[in-house]
């Protein structure tokens, strides 16, 4: 086991084949970070993900990883976790991974509380298969580009997981590394799920339209006062069409 917890120590020699300026590069950062602050071996950790640009991320990783069917990453975070409780487990997706595909399996995990960190990767459209709307697709942006559903209202993920009862909530912007890497950390400590929204322009469909979509929006939770442990709080926050950006909810522990 190397005593080695440099961020670069996290990474192989592989290089990511993101489209230049993509957001997933910053979050590859901000998670080999995470992990170095935490000094977390590499071979205590193992990334889950399903298909999509940043569901590559497990072979960016010198750690344990698989890169599994789309929209399945939850179940088998979950599996691996009940039989080796001992790791630090994180699952990785986009939107159309995890609200579309896999939308189902986050209430079944949510509701048996397994002990895993996910971060759902929203760049607002499907990427890897070529700009189709997602879920979280802004009925402008379909309107403007003749996307499919175009009136088809965009999910709010924030309130979806709120309602299942998640106990760990949390809203960043790839924009932010800073920031990114400390919710990751305070994600990976907390003894239950945690359930992190990372929004992330795609700037092959979206370009800077996003990040500016975002830019008007959003705003920092720790500059406002909010008390994360505060449940009523929480919830009129995750209802909320702003961007509230850091630790939403953290459920008290017993």
């Amino acid at each position: 086991m190397s005593d080695n917890f440099s961020p670069e120590s996290y990474k192989t020699d592989s290089k990511p084949v993101w489209c230049a300026g993509c957001g997933d590069f910053a979050i590859y950062k901000s998670m080999t970070m995470a992990f170095s602050e935490l000094k977390i071996p590499k071979d205590n950790i193992v990334l889950v993900s399903g298909i999509g640009c940043s569901s590559r991320l497990p072979g960016y990783f010198s750690t344990y990883g698989f890169n599994s069917v789309h929209g399945r990453a939850l179940p088998i975070a979950s599996g691996l976790k009940f039989a080796r409780p001992d790791l630090t487990v994180m699952a990785v997706g986009g939107d159309g991974d995890g609200f579309s595909i896999g939308g189902g399996h986050i209430l079944h995990t949510i509701r048996r509380n397994t002990s895993i960190t996910y971060m759902v990767i929203d760049n607002n459209i499907y990427g890897l298969t070529k700009g189709q709307a997602s879920p979280t697709t802004p009925q402008k942006h379909k309107l403007e580009k003749a996307l499919a559903g175009p009136y088809d209202m965009p999910i709010n993920p924030m309130h979806i997981v709120f309602s299942y009862g998640a106990p760990f909530l949390a809203r960043v912007n790839s924009t932010n590394i800073k920031m990114m890497s400390e919710v990751i950390q305070e994600a990976l400590n907390y003894p239950g799920f945690a359930f992190i929204h990372c929004l992330a322009s795609c700037i092959t469909y979206m370009g800077g339209e996003f990040n500016q979509f975002i830019k008007k929006r959003a705003y920092n939770l720790d500059e406002k006062g909010h008390d994360p442990a505060d449940h009523k709080s929480a919830y009129e926050i995750a209802l909320n069409e702003q961007f509230a950006m850091g630790v939403i909810y953290k459920k008290p522990l017993d």
